[in-house]
């Protein structure tokens, strides 16, 4: 079976047999890619007994779908996967090969780049054709998050990136979309960089990922302390939703790093973001201010967040947010 040339790849990034929403996002923005190209997206699925989620990436957009299902690929490993994903692209010669900046997809793009001679942008946060050419444009902060830098790769292929979950927006799943499934029996060699694995402990993880929450509330430094993420807490139930956290609140032990938005933590896109005693650095802006809507609140009027925010609110923060929930709760007591 061929693939079209200059095809868009995403590697299907998936534990335990579940996909991680990044990869239906990555699809999602590859479709835009592959129609610029004249082409066609193709997802490249690794692991074990993981033929049924073929199904899944065919309703989220791929055309194809390359499935290396081996017993030594149960779980990721750098080297095995490596070995495989490079083996793929020498066959097929894709045009552009997109990861996840997953744990998986940060330790397995770098070292396919290095296998098959070529660059790799990370973390990028847009992808794009350049206009009445074929140059593929791959944009990521740089300095800090103080500058954005656009990066092609001219001379080489496959261009590769990993993209940060919450960036780009999947599309709706269409169950009835007809895909085809290419198995690959890639030759697997054991070397000095093969590791093995014993035994797999799972560590007790949150079951709320904030990145797949519709409301977020989320604090900064101006909540002083851990009782002030405590009155935070109280506003998300009310809400039905999920705490939030920027950088210096991680860093002050106040909230757990799982819940850190921005630059160095996540990148969500709810449909209301309140954020609390957070100044709003760049670094913290580059993770939510893609929210539908966003409520502000701090004590400086001067504070980059105003300039995001759909709703300003000038004050302490310790003392509107117990007002804001208590009303909320009073007005929900009513309904």
């Amino acid at each position: 079976m061929s693939i079209k040339e200059k095809a868009v790849f995403v590697f299907a990034d998936q534990v335990d047999n579940q996909i991680t929403p990044v990869s239906f996002e990555l699809i999602g923005k590859a479709r835009d890619l592959a129609e610029q190209l004249g082409s066609e997206v193709v997802a490249l699925l690794l692991g074990f007994q993981v033929a049924d989620l073929t199904n899944e990436l065919i309703a989220y957009g791929a055309q194809k779908v390359i499935l290396a299902d081996h017993a030594e690929l149960e779980h990721y490993r750098t080297e095995p996967y490596t070995q495989v994903v490079a083996q793929v692209i020498e066959k097929y010669q894709p045009e552009i090969v997109l990861f996840g900046a997953t744990s998986i997809g940060r330790d397995l793009a770098p070292r396919v780049a290095g296998r098959v001679h070529t660059g790799l942008t990370a973390d990028c946060t847009s992808l794009e054709i350049e206009e009445g050419t074929d140059r593929f444009l791959m944009t990521r902060p740089a300095f800090g998050g103080n500058l954005l830098a656009t990066i092609v790769c001219p001379d080489h292929r496959p261009a590769m990136a990993t993209v940060r979950p919450g960036v780009m927006i999947k599309r709706e799943p269409d169950e009835s979309a007809i895909g085809e499934v290419i198995n690959f029996d890639g030759l697997i060699t054991e070397n000095n960089m093969f590791t093995i694995i014993h035994d797999v402990l799972k560590r007790g993880l949150s079951k709320h990922d904030i990145q797949d929450a519709r409301i977020i509330v989320s604090g900064g430094r101006g909540m002083k302390n851990a009782e002030g993420f405590a009155m935070l807490k109280e506003l998300a139930d009310v809400l039905g939703g999920e705490v939030g956290s920027s950088r210096a609140a991680v860093d002050a032990g106040w909230e757990d790093k799982s819940k850190q938005v921005g630059q160095t933590g996540k990148t969500v896109r709810p449909n209301l973001y309140i954020a609390c005693g957070i100044s709003g650095a760049i670094q913290h802006l580059a993770g939510m201010e893609e929210s539908d809507l966003i409520i502000a609140i701090n004590n400086d009027p001067t504070a980059p967040i105003f300039h995001v925010a759909d709703v300003g609110i000038v004050g302490d923060a310790l003392k509107i947010v117990p007002k804001l929930t208590e009303a909320i709760r009073s007005e929900r007591a009513q309904l």
